[in-house]
């Protein structure tokens, strides 16, 4: 059975600066993968190649075994379709409420009437622990982790195969981070779905990955099982994961 997910030796560059070097990575169905790495180092590139927001200068990218590198019209809507996104920071419609939020892609990609779409948008907040009450509100009503319920919430409201999580604990305290995790993990086991996320917070990619592959000068220097992560025998993998500024990742110089 074809992976999920397959990027093959994808490249990727602005302008003289190489972002993805060869990127080489399969996600299986129903598997949980998270890239981590540091900050430049190509992981939201990565996404948004998969999602068609960005072109690779060079590589094959597929999903359920098809071609969708340079897809267009009719081809990058079924494979989309089969996608949702929680976003770096939610990434909430100020202009709508709530349940709108949640029910954007519904309405708007889908046409669904707004009566019935509001009516999945308040059934998928309660599956992420917020109240029906919480649909009328405005974002800007919320805290910064009920904002992430609501982004949870409008990535998984089309029942998609494939969730994506972009940095999904940035800026809120451990306590909330746990929670989200926790989400994380139920709403991708119960819904049978496949997850692939970004992030340079070890404690959430511990928590929320089956495999973890580390991206570094854009390609994939190493993954395995999350068990293994600690007895990787990569120097750049163990000065990552335990944070030390000493190692052969160095910063780069502001010249």
């Amino acid at each position: 059975m074809a992976p999920k997910i397959e990027l093959i030796d994808v490249h990727k560059a602005f302008g003289p600066k190489k972002v993805l070097d060869g990127l080489t990575l399969d996600i299986k169905r129903g598997e949980s993968v998270v890239i981590i790495g540091g900050s430049g180092t190509g992981k939201s590139v990565t996404l948004k190649s998969v999602l068609g927001i960005l072109r690779p200068d060079k590589g094959t990218i597929k999903v359920d075994g098809v071609d969708v590198t340079h897809a267009n019209g009719a081809l990058r809507e079924r494979s989309n379709a089969k996608f949702g996104m929680l976003f770096q920071g939610a990434a909430l419609f100020d202009s709508l409420k709530v349940w709108e939020n949640v029910a954007f892609g519904l309405i708007y990609g889908r046409g669904m009437a707004r009566a019935k779409a509001e009516k999945i948008a308040i059934e998928t907040l309660a599956k992420v622990g917020l109240n029906a009450d919480v649909a009328k509100l405005s974002p800007a009503e919320l805290s910064g982790g009920m904002q992430k319920r609501v982004g949870l919430a409008r990535a998984i409201a089309a029942d998609p195969e494939v969730i994506f999580f972009d940095e999904p604990t940035t800026g809120l305290d451990p306590i909330m981070a746990d929670v989200i995790n926790e989400l994380i993990i139920t709403t991708v086991k119960r819904m049978g779905a496949t997850a692939l996320s970004i992030t340079h917070d070890m404690v959430s990619a511990r928590k929320i990955a089956d495999r973890i592959a580390m991206l570094y000068q854009g390609k994939i220097i190493w993954q395995g099982p999350v068990s293994e992560i600690d007895r990787s025998n990569n120097p750049y993998v163990d000065q990552f994961i335990h944070g030390r500024a000493q190692g052969p990742i160095q910063m780069q110089r502001v010249r």
